[in-house]
């Protein structure tokens, strides 16, 4: 099972550590941010399953911050903010956020926002690489989402089953993540429960369709340099990834 990871974006080092320490001890992982370039950095380099946005983060706003994320991301977003009139709600709710909680809070209520955010959103998110239709250029590699294809470095069309095209579609929108087997079967099932761990035999599944994928993507499967072992995790996709518009 995989444990949904919070980043929390918070200058306020007192807040911050606050709520870093309360989502932990309820069970999440938790990373942080100071302002928007670390927040980018975070993006960039880890899984993040929701995001705690505060409003006031220095010179930054995290109304503007927010509507950046959104052009590019569909990841939840809480935005914290002390600001309670309803223009202000309304004004975080326009540009993206999936809720929107008033300072000084009740550190239970924020954590029942967080665990309806997730429970609703995880599905809309997970099904947000199968609705992409942009085309991506990898080690040379392509693949059209548009028309569904994969074309090798020698401009050959290569043939994948249903199942490794869609393992490969979540391989590309998360380059250089980690991803469980449990997230790559949710990936390829729509009807499995989000939560629910795998056991032996299907772990054994993910396993059988990733070295098919490999097989046909990689030059030395013996030695992948596309889709690489995470021992005891799963698989992160360590190649860069170019996406161009359809």
């Amino acid at each position: 099972m995989s444990v949904p990871k919070i980043l929390i974006v918070e200058d306020d080092l007192d807040m911050q550590e606050m709520m870093v320490s309360f989502m932990q001890k309820n069970g999440f992982m938790v990373i942080a941010a100071n302002n928007a370039d670390e927040l980018t950095e975070k993006l960039k380099s880890e899984r993040v399953d929701l995001i705690l946005l505060d409003v006031m983060l220095g010179d930054e706003n995290g109304i503007s911050i927010c509507r950046k994320i959104r052009e590019t991301n569909n990841i939840p977003i809480i935005i914290v903010s002390a600001l309670s009139a309803d223009q202000d709600r309304l004004s975080g709710f326009e540009v993206g956020a999936d809720d929107y909680i008033v300072k000084p809070f009740n550190p239970q209520i924020l954590l029942a926002k967080v665990k309806a955010i997730l429970k609703r959103g995880t599905k809309i998110a997970s099904l947000a690489y199968r609705r992409n239709t942009n085309i991506y250029h990898f080690n040379d590699w392509i693949y059209n989402g548009k028309k569904d294809i994969v074309i090798s470095p020698k401009g050959f069309q290569i043939s994948l089953s249903k199942k490794e095209t869609k393992i490969l579609k979540v391989f590309l929108t998360n380059s250089h993540i980690t991803l469980t087997r449990e997230e790559i079967a949710n990936s390829i099932d729509d009807n499995r429960i989000e939560d629910e761990t795998l056991n032996l035999a299907e772990s054994r599944a993910i396993d059988v369709l990733v070295g098919r994928l490999r097989s046909k993507i990689e030059i030395d499967t013996k030695n992948p340099s596309l889709i690489k072992t995470e021992r005891g995790i799963g698989y992160i996709f360590s190649t860069e990834v170019e996406v161009k518009d359809e």
